[in-house]
């Protein structure tokens, strides 16, 4: 069955991101600068975007059977921006972006699927949350709530490898960082939400939506998203400097 009003919210973010990435490369890219995108408005809006984006697919994982395959295609997909950033915009290369981060969720959320089902839903989504805000600061070296914090060894920041899991090292970079601490634990907060919500026999109320836009990019925002910053990227290239830059 498809639930065409989670297709709809996932359409609307992706849109919301369409034109965050767009303003993006006019002030980065193009050298056009506004000073409220770089500020607290523009972080609100990206974080908008990435919390929705990562709680909704952790939602969704829940009613599909081919998560593990899935994974391993969103995985490969974020291989291939990193590969593709590495060989054209090696200033602003992708490493460890938002599509890793959701494949490697989806992957290891499958495969421990079982036994998180027997776990109670309502605390599931209690306890992911407070992870997710309690870990926030740990690529900066702290977690914690406020100003009850815990410094972490510097050790942790090694290689690769533990940028991966949460732990950069000095010198990492990259444009779109979303490592598996903390996001992991938002996207179990979205699979127990959905289990809450099977549990209680409200998923009905999802199936029907009046937006065939939105609901059709959310169907295919995985192709949207692999394609949508060449789109951006030739068009504004061709407002700013007159010719499509290859």
């Amino acid at each position: 069955m498809r639930y065409e009003k989670l297709d709809a919210l996932r359409g609307m973010t992706f849109i919301s991101m369409f034109f965050y990435h767009a303003l993006w490369d006019v002030n980065y890219i193009f050298g056009h600068p506004m000073a409220w995108y770089s500020g607290l408005p523009g972080y609100i809006w990206q974080q908008s975007i990435c919390i929705t984006f990562i709680f909704l697919s952790g939602f969704c994982l829940r009613l599909g059977t081919h998560g593990l395959r899935r994974g391993i295609i969103v995985s490969l997909a974020g291989a291939a921006i990193t590969a593709l950033t590495a060989r054209c915009l090696p200033e602003d290369i992708i490493i460890f972006g938002v599509l890793t981060l959701i494949g490697a969720c989806m992957i290891i959320l499958t495969i421990l699927r079982r036994p998180m089902e027997k776990f109670p839903a309502w605390l599931g989504v209690i306890l992911n949350l407070l992870l997710f805000i309690g870990l926030r600061s740990i690529g900066s070296g702290r977690i914690g709530f406020g100003a009850h914090t815990l410094q972490l060894p510097p050790q942790l920041y090694r290689n690769y490898l533990t940028a991966f899991f949460g732990f950069p090292f000095d010198g990492f970079y990259s444009t779109d960082y979303f490592p598996l601490l903390p996001w992991i634990f938002l996207f179990a907060a979205g699979f127990y939400l959905c289990q809450m919500v099977r549990e209680g026999s409200r998923m009905r109320g999802l199936a029907k939506c009046d937006q065939p836009f939105r609901k059709f990019i959310g169907r295919h925002s995985l192709i949207f998203y692999l394609l949508h910053q060449p789109v951006i990227y030739a068009v504004l290239s061709l407002l700013f400097t007159g010719s499509v830059a290859v």
